[in-house]
């Protein structure tokens, strides 16, 4: 027999973390990983609209750890956290290859530039903005709970990993990057 989606086991304002501890749904680390749910959503908005294949892929393998990540997130056990798939090899190392490629690709920044151009390079500037709040509430759950130092690494290149993925994607379609005017 098919399962409901449906548990209401949180119809009280509790919910189940990996392992089955019950805590608020206020808790700090809902707020963290629902953040990275958040996060996930948009980049598979950003997914529907991106036509180049490499890209497609190396924004699925960010989904993953995104999902990674939260299951960290929502796990207090850290014998069973141990268990719990963890960030793709070299995960960090190729957000920083991929950096590195479109910076020498993109012409130089002179000035701020506002989020916004093509729609695929919206979507990336939105999710470098959800990614930020991300890293900020894992940095908070950190002061109180275990959170991988690699995780808060990851987070931190992966918004600007998403900032030159929105001007690259930009550069594709020929858009220009719109400058931030002062006053």
């Amino acid at each position: 027999m098919k399962a409901k989606i449906y548990t209401k086991t949180g119809d009280k304002g509790q919910t189940s973390l990996v392992g089955g501890a019950r805590v608020s749904k206020t808790d700090r680390r809902l707020e963290a990983y629902g953040t990275l749910d958040e996060l996930n959503s948009v980049l598979g908005i950003l997914r529907s609209h991106v036509r180049e294949a490499e890209t497609e892929s190396a924004l699925q393998v960010v989904q993953n750890n995104l999902f990674n990540i939260g299951s960290h997130l929502a796990c207090e056990d850290d014998s069973l956290r141990a268990k719990l798939p963890n960030l793709s090899a070299g995960g960090i190392a190729a957000l920083e290859q991929d950096m590195d490629r479109w910076e020498k690709e993109l012409p130089t920044l002179r000035n701020f530039i506002l989020p916004g151009g093509s729609v695929p390079a919206a979507f990336a500037h939105l999710g470098r903005t959800v990614c930020r709040r991300a890293e900020r509430l894992a940095i908070a759950v950190g002061e109180s709970h275990t959170v991988l130092a690699d995780h808060v690494i990851y987070l931190n290149r992966l918004s600007d990993w998403l900032f030159l993925l929105a001007r690259s994607l930009n550069r594709a379609a020929q858009v220009q990057d719109v400058e931030w005017t002062k006053g």
